[in-house]
């Protein structure tokens, strides 16, 4: 098999092996069943908490959600633009609001003034959403709803697409829809390519697939659009609207907008009351913002006392009636952050863990995946509410490769091989935060190909991985940040938003710095101090001093608020607390050469650590060349605190590169303007939205990769 993943049934024999490929053993139609049979067994467990959210919406509560979920949206439709600065303050500043009002008023005003760009932001989102469309004896029959969700991966029901053998069955039809002067669209039909990628659950009730390029080699994301998924809380509460765009009856493309409230929140379900069809499952489920919040996937049926489905006229329902006749009730759909933690804890090799790490930043999929633990049973992480039992993922049969069965470990950094650069010029790779559990190894090589493509744009020879000293102290120092931490649970994506996330970082920081190194850094980017600018950060009054900073920094720049809030928080727990400095010190040291020249590549946190490590380097070593990418240490909060203080000019370095991008918040500090830094070569670079800050698209630009490779090519 190619490297797909099949969900396994709940403890019954659901799948069996033809031809050595694990095909499911029920119909979809079987499926489509049991996902409605269980939509409903919840709908009616949360009777008593939906009548409840019912009863307070009848007495007049527009939103009734606890507060700190009240806060938490509000927060969100303030930092993604969901509500225009001067419409929040001349409506909620015309009359004296406590804060759970004013939360309460921006999440309504969200709903009642919708911008211009609404509807295009709306078609923009709509052109994501594809038919998918079985091939079956001859015939093509519409099958279902896809949308993309990175520039490669499609997301859909598992009822839709079981198993791999079923996903080969069908292809996906964009622009299968009617244009403004409602005459049909010229589809674009792509097909699926589950040799590439597939995964699927029973219980979640999603499948994610790989789709084709086109003819020119673009992959479909490129061409359609994709929905950022984000893991992040805050994207919906009680009694809000969503939107949904699908294919309905396998029909052509069509939208349900506005009276559809959000009924009940469970662990990893939504329910809401809105008006669709079977062709819509594998809709996409948004928010007024064009977040995807769910992933629907089954209507509710009313049932009487015997547990009977009910059509429209209250007699009970049969199969011959079809599904028109039913009495719907409500539809539910799946959580977007149940579904990325489960792909967060999926075991993959990289090469698939990098098509999830397309998602982009917000998804959690290419960060640790120790933050998205699965939750105690029971629990709705940081919402109080309704609690169902906690159900184990079914388990996951995984295609094993080489680079899954190396063993576990602690990891260590990797050499290079003695005959490098004849034996006595070095090539050191110094990586930044957030590596923790992650092999060295395939690091080293994901830089190395990053400076190839830098080294093959500008006609220098490329470098051989194992040719690459690759020090790691990523586990080290995740393991340092995680024992410092004094909440009672490691603040997790799904539990507060960054803002309030970065409250707890600011507190717990070892010399309270991590507030000034922020506000520095949204100093440097920009923001103003006082004056009327100051209505653009409305919502720091509601959510916390540290809000307006972070979304200044986060609106600025192409990272989000929850990396740069972390990032800082690393930055400032290594720079003020000496025990961390050191044990991250003494990692690199392990893995470093003892003698001969030095060319030190560091990235973000590591160009922090490297300006460090210049100090303590053997006698026998010669830095001829340090390179800096993506670096804070223009920030005087982290340049005053390092080993030698100040901006200053590293020591024995002869030449020295500084490369940036204008929209990577990391390197705000950038140009590293102070004559104290000394002589250096200062390179800007634009780096591609979603990866601003990845060290392989920073390598890649024959500027940087120029420099290190005519050092190294040097007689």
């Amino acid at each position: 098999m190619a490297g797909g993943v099949l969900a396994q049934g709940d403890g019954e024999s659901e799948n069996r092996t033809v031809d050595g490929m694990s095909v499911t053993g029920r119909s979809n139609e079987e499926l489509h069943e049991r996902a409605t049979a269980e939509a409903a067994q919840r709908y009616e467990d949360s009777a008593a908490e939906r009548e409840r959210v019912e009863g307070r919406i009848a007495a007049g509560v527009r939103f009734p959600d606890t507060p700190d979920a009240l806060a938490v949206r509000a927060d969100r439709i303030l930092d993604r633009g969901g509500l225009s600065p001067s419409a929040v303050v001349a409506d909620i500043r015309g009359e004296a609001m406590d804060l759970p009002q004013a939360n309460e008023r921006i999440i309504d005003l969200s709903n009642e003034l919708q911008a211009w760009s609404f509807l295009p932001r709306g078609v923009r989102a709509g052109a994501t959403v594809a038919r998918i469309t079985l091939r079956r004896d001859g015939r093509e029959l519409p099958h279902g709803t896809g949308f993309l969700v990175s520039p490669r991966l499609l997301m859909t029901n598992h009822h839709v697409l079981p198993d791999e053998s079923f996903a080969r069955q069908c292809f996906a039809e964009f622009n299968a829809q009617v244009t403004v002067d409602n005459v049909p669209d010229t589809a674009v039909r792509m097909e699926l390519d589950p040799g590439t990628f597939f995964a699927a659950d029973q219980r979640l009730d999603f499948a994610l697939v790989a789709v084709t390029p086109t003819q020119d080699g673009r992959p479909p994301g490129e061409v359609f659009g994709w929905n950022r998924l984000s893991v992040q809380f805050g994207k919906l509460v009680l009694g809000e609207k969503v939107n949904i765009i699908g294919h309905p009856d396998g029909r052509l493309k069509e939208i349900v907008l506005r009276d559809n409230a959000v009924l009940v929140r469970l662990d990893d379900f939504v329910q809401y009351r809105t008006d669709t069809r079977p062709g819509n499952s594998g809709s996409p489920v948004f928010n007024d913002q064009w977040e995807v919040v769910a992933l629907h996937h089954s209507g509710v049926p009313k049932k009487d006392d015997q547990g009977r489905v009910l059509r429209k006229d209250g007699r009970p329902w049969s199969q011959g009636d079809g599904d028109d006749a039913i009495d719907w009730v409500a539809n539910e759909g799946v959580r977007i952050s149940s579904i990325l933690k489960h792909l967060a804890r999926l075991d993959l090799d990289p090469g698939r863990r990098a098509l999830l790490a397309e998602m982009g930043p917000d998804s959690g999929l290419d960060q640790s995946t120790a933050a998205l633990a699965p939750q105690p049973a029971g629990s709705t992480p940081g919402v109080p509410g309704v609690t169902t039992p906690s159900v184990p993922d079914a388990p996951v049969t995984v295609a094993m490769t080489e680079s899954e069965t190396r063993t576990q470990g602690p990891k260590k950094g990797r050499p290079a091989r003695g005959t490098a650069f004849g034996g006595r010029r070095h090539l050191v790779f110094l990586h930044g935060r957030d590596q923790q559990g992650k092999e060295p190894e395939d690091l080293r090589r994901e830089w190395t190909s990053g400076l190839n493509r830098g080294l093959t744009l500008a006609a220098l020879p490329t470098v051989d991985p194992q040719d690459v000293w690759f020090p790691f102290y990523g586990t080290r120092l995740a393991d340092l940040v995680s024992g410092r931490e004094s909440t009672a649970q490691p603040v997790g994506l799904d539990e507060v938003s960054a803002a309030a996330a970065a409250e707890v970082f600011a507190a717990e920081s070892p010399t309270g710095s991590y507030e000034q190194l922020l506000y520095e850094a949204a100093a440097r980017a920009g923001m103003p101090q006082n004056g009327p600018a100051a209505t653009e950060g409305f919502g720091a009054g509601l959510v916390g001093a540290l809000h307006r900073p972070l979304s200044w920094l986060a609106a600025r720049s192409d990272l989000d608020e929850w990396t740069i809030a972390t990032f800082l928080r690393d930055v400032d727990l290594y720079l003020g607390d000496s025990a961390v400095r050191q044990a991250v010190l003494d990692s690199v040291l392990e893995t470093m050469p003892a003698t001969g020249e030095l060319v030190l590549v560091t990235h973000s946190l590591g160009t922090v650590v490297g300006v460090d490590l210049l100090t303590r380097l053997p006698a026998g070593l010669d830095p001829v060349l340090l390179v800096t990418a993506g670096s804070p240490l223009g920030l005087d909060g982290v340049n005053e605190r390092l080993l030698a203080r100040g901006p200053h000019r590293p020591p024995k370095v002869r030449d020295w590169v500084n490369v940036w991008c204008p929209t990577d918040a990391v390197a705000v500090g950038c140009p590293l303007e102070d004559e104290r830094w000394g002589k250096l070569t200062q390179l800007a670079v634009q780096n591609g939205r979603d990866r601003v800050h990845k060290i392989d698209e920073y390598l890649a630009h024959p500027g940087p990769a120029k420099e290190i490779g005519t050092v190294l090519t040097r007689p």
